[in-house]
């Protein structure tokens, strides 16, 4: 299944380089019910993303604080698409059943 979405990048906090993008909830919902019992490790999910020109595999995990799923965007993906804490991003993602 595919969903594309608008949000905002994040840093996750000022000691580290990670930065995040919230799924949004009504989204996370239909992946939630998609995955059922079947998510990985930490309750994850695998996925295939695509910002911009830049497509990669990854996965969203939970996040209590957001009541929803947070997608890593390594610097690389940063870097190449020019993104910075506080951007709108754009974001293509097809959740990767059976990978």
């Amino acid at each position: 299944m595919e969903f594309s979405f608008r949000t905002q990048l994040w840093l996750h906090d000022d000691q580290s380089a990670w930065h995040f993008l919230t799924v949004p909830r009504g989204i996370a919902d239909e992946i939630d019910d998609l995955v059922g019992d079947t998510r990985a490790g930490f309750g994850s999910v695998k996925v295939a993303v695509e910002i911009g020109s830049t497509s990669w595999r990854t996965s969203i995990f939970p996040s209590k604080l957001a009541r929803s799923f947070v997608l890593p965007v390594k610097k690389s993906v940063r870097v190449d698409e020019d993104l910075f804490d506080g951007d709108i991003v754009l974001v293509s993602m097809e959740v990767l059943l059976g990978s």
